[in-house]
């Protein structure tokens, strides 16, 4: 791997550590670095895929670095939205919705995001989500 290829590779473990945490300032700081947001980790991960769920503040920040809300886990096939809705964080879901999320995608399984939703959790969704 070359010098420039393992930098990248190290920037985005970075980001993706920061994502995880939930650490908003050390992700703004890199992402203002330069550090991609759709850059993929050692785990073939990016930032926005395992970012801290319960913090919609970080999911905006990568949003408006142009992380993309619609790349597919390379193992489930779900995506943040997946995750976002079948932990009931609807606040973040619907960030990433206004930033461009699909609900239409469907996981391994042929789930969607809406699909995941805790039953108790969908009245409340479908009155908050932009209309798609």
């Amino acid at each position: 791997m070359s010098r420039a290829g393992a930098d990248a590779l190290t920037r985005a473990d970075a980001l993706t550590r920061a994502a995880a945490r939930g650490d908003l300032l050390l992700a703004q700081s890199l992402l203002e670095d330069g550090t991609d947001p759709n850059g993929m980790n050692s785990f073939h991960r990016t930032a926005i895929q395992v970012m801290k769920l319960g913090n919609p503040m970080l999911a905006e920040l990568l949003l408006r670095y142009g992380a993309d809300p619609n790349v597919p886990d390379p193992t489930t096939g779900t995506c943040p939205a997946h995750d976002a809705a079948r932990e009931g964080f609807l606040d973040t879901l619907q960030v990433l919705v206004t930033g461009g999320a699909r609900l239409d995608q469907c996981d391994t399984w042929g789930q969607t995001p809406i699909d995941l939703v805790p039953r108790h959790l969908v009245d409340a969704l479908l009155k908050n989500l932009p209309h798609q």
